[in-house]
């Protein structure tokens, strides 16, 4: 499987970004895409997921202001980011693994995704 992400960029405080990742070479399900960040000296973190048949996952501080979503004719997954704040600021990776992931706790360890795109640069400014 690859993953191919995008739509990164720099906007000011309060503004919008739709990220896209765009997978290739998967042939069947259950599966799960994601999207983690990682800001410079900080642990990768989730961000959010949704599961082949529409299941969604946000991290508590990004609740209410994305939202994640698929279009499995185009084999893509987005990211809408409104409100944006100068803490949302990372490199956003998009990520997958074949699996059924039954927990939040699963979902959510990066440890759990066998395939991940590169990274997209979010910046945002204050």
């Amino acid at each position: 499987v690859q993953l191919q992400a995008s739509g990164g960029g720099s906007v000011q405080a309060g503004g919008s970004l739709r990220l896209s990742c765009a997978a290739s070479g998967r042939t069947f399900s259950p599966y799960i895409m994601a999207w983690f960040r990682q800001a410079p000296g900080k642990e990768r973190e989730f961000v959010a997921a949704i599961t082949w048949n529409d299941g969604t996952y946000y991290a508590d501080d990004v609740k209410g202001r994305f939202t994640i979503s698929g279009d499995g004719a185009k084999n893509t997954v987005y990211l809408q980011m409104n409100g944006l704040k100068p803490e949302d600021t990372a490199d956003y990776y998009c990520a997958t693994v074949n699996l059924n992931l039954k927990s939040r706790m699963e979902v959510e360890a990066y440890g759990m995704y066998d395939y991940w795109g590169q990274g997209t640069l979010v910046t945002v400014s204050s």
